[in-house]
């Protein structure tokens, strides 16, 4: 980035809601260059003290099922009661460009003019389950810029659920009428990790259908969560995004989730396991760069993967002759 950048001011700026650096930080925690990595993390050093305080949410669901929408009622309906709230929609990445090809701010149009509001499409940029790299860090700008609920949507494909229900407070999951069919293209595993399903476009003719899928999946959620696994269980709520019904119950349903783990001192373990994840997670990212960077495998690699993939050579055989080539070293980046 080539603007000048004094991590005290644009820390100040932060914290007093300026619109304008709140977006240039998140295009710097979100930036690859060397020397932009090491700016935000000084910036997110300063703004350390600020942030915990806000409600972590994330959504998650199949195509179809309304994420943008409901999200956008959500949090009208958020601003209109007094929040000021977040939305970090991570975007399938371009395969070509690596850019945000949905354009959350054109599918999410009155939330995105609302002052109390602020929505930052992300590109994936092909990280685990479409969750961009950088989530974490771009909600950190964001409570200490004074947001106090942060929603973030991911693009509802393969293993996205685990990844984004591993950095957020409430883990809410969208469905739409369809019992039969959705309880066989569901997996199982979205419904351990939901700590709330949500039945959308229970609306017209499709009430009495939200309804059955919503009787349907309380069983199915019962039936997951047995008695003993902790003082919340996970419930089902039928709503209507198009409509608004049922959002102002759906919103006491997070909020009474998130006073169960204050009550039962369980939102800070969670946010403790949270941060082991994060680190571990950014290891594994700057192991594998300090591999594909390192001289001494720079020549070897691409042998060894022509010969992994001709089938000359077992993955788990070039993996511990590349390990046995590696120097780490004890230097600073």
């Amino acid at each position: 980035m080539g603007e000048s950048f004094d991590v005290e001011e644009w820390a100040a700026e932060i914290r007093a809601g300026d619109r304008t650096t709140i977006g240039r930080a998140l295009t710097l925690v979100e930036s690859r260059r060397p020397e932009d990595r090491d700016r935000a993390q000084a910036l997110l050093t300063e703004l350390a003290g600020d942030v915990g305080q806000a409600h972590r949410v994330g959504i998650s669901g199949l195509p179809g099922a309304g994420k943008s929408t409901l999200i956008e009622a959500l949090g009208v309906h958020l601003s209109g009661s007094g929040h000021r709230v977040a939305v970090l929609a991570v975007d399938p990445s371009s395969t070509l460009t690596g850019g945000s090809i949905l354009g959350d701010k054109t599918r999410m149009h009155r939330l995105a003019q609302d002052p109390r509001a602020f929505i930052r499409p992300s590109p994936s940029g092909g990280s685990l389950g479409g969750v961009a790299s950088r989530t974490r860090e771009a909600m950190q700008v964001l409570e200490a810029a004074g947001y106090d609920v942060i929603l973030v949507e991911t693009v509802g494909v393969g293993q996205s659920e685990a990844a984004v229900a591993a950095m957020v407070d409430t883990f809410v999951v969208i469905l739409v009428p369809g019992a039969g069919d959705e309880l066989q293209g569901i997996k199982r595993g979205i419904l351990e990790l939901a700590d709330l399903v949500v039945i959308n476009k229970a609306e017209g003719d499709n009430r009495a259908r939200a309804e059955e899928a919503r009787r349907d999946f309380a069983v199915a959620i019962a039936l997951l969560h047995p008695e003993d696994q902790g003082p919340w269980k996970p419930g089902v709520v039928a709503v209507s995004a198009l409509t608004g019904a049922g959002i102002p119950e759906l919103w006491g349903k997070i909020a009474k989730h998130r006073q169960v783990l204050l009550d039962h001192d369980l939102l800070e373990p969670r946010r403790r396991e949270q941060r082991r994840a994060w680190l571990w997670q950014l290891l594994r990212e700057g192991l594998e760069r300090r591999l594909r960077e390192d001289p001494a495998l720079r020549e070897l690699l691409p042998d060894l993967e022509e010969a992994v993939v001709a089938g000359r050579e077992t993955p788990s055989t070039a993996a511990r002759r590349l390990l046995e080539r590696v120097s780490f070293g004890g230097s600073e980046e």
